[in-house]
């Protein structure tokens, strides 16, 4: 399959890792309105859940075997942000790749949702999310500008190194049914919240499949190794060395008005010093040509 992108890159360069993109992306989806839907339960005002996610592509030149249309395979794909099985939330997904494909619109109607393909062009590429019944009835559009070549175009490819580019972001979803609270409070890919006073939910209604939830976890996935780590661990981590970063800072900015009055203390000090030196020189000079006029 190949594809007649505008953008393509010439020269030797050297595939490179993208590094984790910092966590400050929220989506937060408008409130659905399923008024008519009454086996949903009612909603819950003033709760939000969030579900972390990474959407982005990874690129393998193909080396000897590339040709003038086909000198990458590469991979674009929507996982949890810990390789979580996104099937209790993302109905399907459909990618719309550039209009040179065959078949452009492509729809995946289970996890793990992804996209294989071979070409030459880089392009966006609009993925859009559908989500279960319960969860939200508007759909996502995420952007997603496929990578194949590096930044850098002085260094060779490898087809050992792929071209990693990720994108981290947490979909936001406001004043949720209790179905589908219920549902996914101990699902290892969402981040629910502490449940308001007297609220109990109902038994959880699943909308996957069992057997299939498994086929949806991106862990033991073939391309795992070259995912960006967005674990909370490491963001801790960083938080914790910035806020210390910033901790020195400010503490170097509370004494620089001590340090500017102790230089300016020094100044002074040194001038006066240096004025009563004059001065005594100007005195012994006196003292000496009285002196010297009495003895005449």
């Amino acid at each position: 399959m190949t594809n007649s992108s505008s953008s393509k890159k010439h020269g030797q360069d050297q595939p490179e890792l993208s590094g984790p993109t910092p966590k400050s992306h929220r989506t937060k989806m408008g409130k659905s309105e399923d008024t008519d839907k009454k086996n949903l339960g009612k909603k819950l005002k003033d709760v939000e859940i969030s579900v972390p996610i990474v959407y982005g592509n990874i690129a393998f030149w193909l080396g000897k075997k590339a040709s003038e249309y086909q000198s990458h395979k590469w991979t674009v794909y929507v996982r949890g942000a810990s390789n979580e099985d996104l099937g209790a939330i993302v109905k399907r997904a459909v990618f719309q790749l550039h209009s040179s494909f065959n078949n452009p619109t492509r729809v995946v109607e289970s996890p793990p949702f992804e996209l294989s393909e071979a070409g030459w062009g880089e392009f966006e590429i609009v993925i859009t999310l559908h989500f279960h019944s319960d969860v939200c009835d508007k759909p996502l559009n995420l952007y997603h500008h496929l990578k194949l070549y590096p930044e850098d175009e002085n260094s060779s490819m490898s087809t050992k190194k792929p071209v990693v580019v990720e994108l981290y972001d947490e979909i936001v979803f406001p004043d949720p049914s209790e179905a589908f609270l219920s549902r996914v409070q101990n699902h290892p890919a969402v981040n629910v919240p502490r449940l308001p006073p007297g609220v109990t939910l109902p038994p959880p209604i699943p909308v996957e499949d069992a057997s299939k939830r498994r086929k949806g976890d991106t862990k033991d996935h073939p391309l795992s190794q070259w995912f960006t780590n967005f674990s909370e661990a490491d963001e801790l981590l960083q938080l914790a060395a910035a806020r210390q970063q910033q901790d020195h800072c400010k503490k170097v900015e509370s004494m620089m008005p001590m340090v500017m009055v102790v230089m300016m203390t020094i100044k002074v000090q040194a001038h006066i010093a240096k004025l009563r030196r004059q001065i005594s020189l100007i005195d012994g000079q006196h003292h000496q040509y009285f002196k010297s006029s009495s003895d005449q």
